[in-house]
């Protein structure tokens, strides 16, 4: 009996990568972080969820656009989470040259697509001024995005307490729940809430810069709210990222040559 085959790079034999090339198929990268998220949740967060909505996203498109799911990179920038341990984080030289390897690989496997997709808040500015550089040294159609940025306002509404995604928050412990629910520390979600910061920039882009630790922010590690996090909220925003995701995938005037 046949069935349908995977999405996932690393479940394929090469000779199906061979053949997805092809059909010119679009690689998405995953990128993510491996990092401390509060007291009740993995520090693979990152990982997990990016993966999990990329592998979504690539099974909706499937039906119209051949895509495939590179393996995780699971290590980014995370120097701001150092101080709560359990984190890797790269430096930037190192990061660069690891992602344009792997961008180097697919390319002479023979794939023209790509699209990383990123899952982690603290790899958005290194992505952007990488993006220059990966254009100059590949010849890849290549798009940069990070998937909750693409389902924001599709989010607003099956939250309770935030307005979009945070850290170990309202939004990612719920996601979680739902993807590796035996992970989560439901006895500590009590305790998993810290400050709220509605506008992100607060964080990610203030108009005064300077390097500071998230822990000079929160004291357990947690920027939101997850008391109000559920597997059936989880399982409503998991759709929404993997369909906002698909849209672009499918999109034909996103990858057509100009």
């Amino acid at each position: 009996m046949s069935t349908a085959r995977s999405v996932m790079w690393k479940e394929l034999t090469a000779e199906d990568l061979l053949s997805l090339t092809g059909k010119d198929a679009i690689v998405l990268l995953p990128v993510a972080s491996m990092e401390q998220h509060g007291p009740h949740l993995p520090v693979g967060v990152d990982t997990i969820l990016c993966e999990g909505v990329c592998k979504a996203a690539a099974e909706i498109a499937a039906a119209s656009t051949p895509v495939v799911v590179a393996p995780t990179l699971w290590c980014g920038m995370a120097e701001h989470h150092m101080a709560f341990g359990g984190t890797f984080t790269f430096d930037i030289p190192t990061y660069r040259t690891v992602l344009i390897a792997l961008l180097k690989s697919i390319e002479r496997a023979g794939f023209r697509k790509v699209a990383i997709v990123n899952g982690h808040g603290g790899n958005m500015s290194a992505l952007n001024a990488f993006l220059p550089d990966f254009h100059r040294e590949t010849k890849l159609r290549l798009y940069a995005t990070t998937y909750f940025m693409l389902a924001t306002e599709e989010m607003r509404p099956f939250l309770d307490r935030q307005n979009g995604v945070r850290h170990a928050c309202e939004v990612e412990t719920s996601m979680i729940m739902v993807l590796a629910s035996s992970t989560v520390k439901t006895e500590r979600l009590p305790e998993a809430h810290g400050p709220m910061f509605n506008d992100t920039r607060e964080v990610l882009a203030p108009d005064w810069q300077q390097f500071r630790s998230l822990k000079d922010y929160t004291g357990n590690g947690v920027i939101g709210d997850a008391r109000t996090a559920t597997a059936h909220k989880g399982e409503q925003l998991l759709e929404v990222c993997a369909r906002a995701l698909a849209a672009k995938l499918t999109d034909t005037n996103v990858w057509e040559v100009p």
